[in-house]
């Protein structure tokens, strides 16, 4: 059988980094040294793979949505070339690309998997082998054609993912959904999966503009002030995190802020600050107040996934109206009802 050829868009993060008198710096170059020698990735049993470096490397605290558009555009123009798709990126802000790809691309028929490491490749006890190991043979031989993070053994949904370990390497996890597939002794798909999936449609790749949006975590005595400036133009949108199934204070003033936000077209969305779980803004009557005054359930989106829809949709030429309805959907299998 002819040997399967994986482009690697190489676009940062601690996997490719040295040491230096300020910590861990990206080095030009340096990556594609290190994996030439390393017979593991060379084995028969390997895909090919053709790795880009992004110049300059991105340090993943530095991305933006340009920077999206930049690892979109660039699996675009490659394609109809390869057989799948790794992109090394770095951890911190890997479920928000992940999660912005997701919607970006529209009917995969290829693999894309994110992967980095906590640990520099060139370091004794790097957990960047594996992962890149993993991630190049099963964008090869277990292709799930949807955007996915590999990290410590699981294959998790893009916009399903968020960063919950700081410094261990069990650093991603998917609160709401499965793992995908599980790369322990043998590599377990989840029954929820199909491998090579093929979509109705022709593949598309969407544009993302920057877009203001606001955050707010709701917190005990939180004053209407804040959430007054954090609403101030041009801010589009907001996302609410609220205590447990998707509550908030019923203070008279702040729920008035809330109603005057949407009604003027501003689309605000309340997720739980809960590591898991899901809005239910019906099961009490503070969740009830927030949806009198317009706000949305995010159900179970992550923060990133939401973030990057609301990136998504109102990139789109789509009436507020639109976006709100959408935004309610699942549109990439980032939510349940």
């Amino acid at each position: 059988m002819e040997r399967k050829h994986i482009y690697i868009a190489y676009t940062g993060g601690t996997i490719g980094m040295q040491k230096s008198d300020h910590g861990y710096v990206p080095v030009a170059g340096f990556m594609q040294k290190q994996l030439a020698s390393m017979p593991e990735f060379h084995r028969s049993e390997m895909p090919e793979f053709t790795i880009n470096e992004y110049e300059p490397l991105i340090d993943s605290s530095d991305m933006t949505p340009m920077d999206w558009q930049r690892i979109a555009d660039d699996i675009k123009v490659n394609y109809d070339k390869y057989d799948g798709f790794v992109i090394l990126h770095g951890t911190d802000t890997m479920a928000y690309t992940a999660s912005a790809l997701s919607f970006m691309f529209e009917n995969l028929d290829k693999p894309v998997i994110v992967t980095g490491s906590q640990i520099p490749l060139i370091e004794l006890r790097s957990d960047g082998q594996s992962n890149l190991l993993n991630a190049l043979h099963i964008a090869a031989n277990y292709p799930i054609n949807e955007v996915t993070v590999f990290f410590n053994n699981q294959l998790i949904r893009g916009n399903r993912s968020t960063k919950a370990h700081a410094d261990g390497f069990g650093a991603f996890i998917s609160p709401n959904l499965p793992p995908l597939l599980e790369a322990g002794i043998n590599i377990t798909v989840n029954n929820i999966t199909q491998i090579d999936k093929k979509p109705d449609g022709a593949f598309k790749v969407h544009t993302i503009t920057p877009q203001p949006i606001g955050v707010i975590t709701m917190y005990p005595g939180i004053s209407p002030e804040v959430i007054r400036n954090t609403l101030r133009q041009p801010v589009n949108a907001m996302i609410l995190l609220t205590f447990g199934v998707g509550n908030a204070p019923q203070n008279k003033e702040l729920l008035e802020q809330l109603k005057a936000a949407t009604d003027r077209g501003v689309i605000v969305m309340n997720l739980t600050q809960c590591l898991s779980g899901k809005v239910n803004m019906g099961g009490y009557a503070t969740g009830c107040a927030l949806a009198e005054a317009g706000v949305l359930s995010g159900y179970d989106m992550t923060p990133e996934a939401a973030l990057a829809k609301l990136h998504y949709l109102l990139s789109q030429d789509l009436t507020m109206e639109a976006v709100r309805s959408l935004m309610q959907q699942d549109l990439r299998g980032e939510l349940t009802h």
